[in-house]
């Protein structure tokens, strides 16, 4: 039986709001409409438990505690204030940040702002697989390093970081240590304490709850944190993030994060099957078919494929029945090949012939082997017309052509 089309393999993109979560949400849209700065009668103060059950919930996904929850409209805030809010707040005690080559546009771009204000930035690289060596962390560190900004799982190729690791390192130097957690949170277990860091973001809508709400992890001890606000206008948030909160939109993201934490084991050992089901049933019917990322330290739902020999544009209009992509959702309009396969060292060609498989919480057996189909017979359709891979076949390499 053919599944209902189009079918979805992007949710690394977005999820769909779990129906648990959007029963949470509803009664705050319409009966319990209250502002949880409202303190002076039961609308407001219904608001504010909400709010504060949703910090313990998205706390306890993550091993923290409810006070160092800051609500923000996602994961690029989030960055943003983490970033910029502990460069400006420890600015004397160095202007040396050390991020990633392959960290999401949300990270690089604060950073690059701050390069454009006289900030010192290191980019290390990454290996064939996409991982940061600890030991260039360390090698990077220098008395005017403030923060280490390293993701916890790559959107594109779903590579994890050895983050616990760096984040002994950070302790040892005395460095505090952001990780961006958004496509980690609710696929992999987190626990802000083990992995030492002291700035977490992670965002709603990755994990079946709504857009425009997220949050910021900031530490309380061992060391204390303190961030320099970046946006102004009241005392919301402990005064570190002005602006009237978003009640639905964080009742969503703590029963998001709460049903996260109890089906997690749960999710990722299904999501496994389901992707290796995919990779293995396209890589034994298709030769020359390129993983890219590390082939077990890998998030549980995401297998990023090269075809040689086949455009990926031309690929994607090809499968018109699977939504899929070529790298990030933000990063989607661009022709350039992906700056997270480029600096793990692919050519050019496999690069531009990349896409990115991501499953979720609905996806079926079903989807999967209908996914397979229609995948295998894209790829052979294009490279039946393709000069390149007629003269591969004939044992020429095009690549040493001029």
């Amino acid at each position: 039986m053919t599944p209902k089309l189009p079918l979805y393999f992007d949710y690394n993109a977005t999820t769909p709001v779990d129906e648990r979560v959007l029963e949470a949400m509803l009664p705050f849209f319409g009966e319990d409409f209250g502002n949880p700065s409202s303190r002076s009668h039961a609308f407001g103060w219904k608001a504010e438990a909400a709010v504060e059950v949703a910090r313990q919930q998205v706390a306890e996904l993550i091993g923290a505690t409810p006070q160092e929850i800051t609500w923000t409209a996602g994961a690029t805030e989030s960055n943003n204030l983490a970033i910029k809010g502990a460069c400006e707040m420890y600015r004397d005690k160095g202007r040396h940040i050390i991020t990633c080559s392959t960290e999401h546009r949300a990270v690089l771009d604060p950073c690059a702002a701050l390069a454009k204000a006289g900030w010192q930035v290191t980019h290390l690289p990454v290996d064939e697989a996409g991982r940061v060596d600890p030991a260039k962390v360390e090698a990077a560190i220098t008395d005017q390093t403030v923060l280490i900004s390293i993701m916890a799982a790559n959107n594109e190729t779903g590579t994890l970081h050895p983050l616990a690791e760096i984040g002994r390192i950070a302790k040892q130097a005395g460095v505090l240590l952001h990780t961006d957690a958004t496509q980690a949170a609710g696929k992999i277990p987190l626990a802000v304490e083990s992995l030492g860091v002291a700035l977490l973001s992670l965002s709603a809508h990755k994990l079946y709850g709504p857009k425009g709400v997220g949050c910021l992890y900031v530490r309380r001890r061992s060391p204390r944190v303190r961030l320099a606000k970046q946006m102004h206008g009241g005392s919301h948030e402990r005064g570190l993030r002005s602006g009237t909160l978003n009640v639905p939109g964080i009742v969503g993201l703590g029963a998001a994060a709460e049903i996260a934490g109890n089906e997690l084991t749960d999710d990722a050992e299904r999501l496994v099957a389901l992707r290796d089901r995919l990779d293995e049933g396209v890589r034994s019917q298709l030769p020359e078919v390129q993983l890219n990322g590390h082939p077990t330290e890998r998030l549980c739902n995401t297998a990023n494929l090269s075809f040689a020999y086949v455009e990926g544009e031309a690929l994607m209009m090809k499968l018109s029945s699977l939504a899929v992509s070529s790298g990030s959702a933000c990063m989607s309009a661009s022709r350039e090949p992906s700056h997270v396969l480029k600096a793990m060292g692919v050519p050019d060609a496999l690069a531009n012939a990349a896409i990115r498989f991501s499953l979720g919480r609905p996806t079926t057996v079903e989807e999967i082997d209908f996914a397979i189909g229609a995948i295998v017979q894209a790829v052979r359709e294009l490279r039946a017309i393709s000069p390149l891979y007629e003269l591969a076949r004939e044992g020429i390499d095009p690549t040493r052509l001029q």
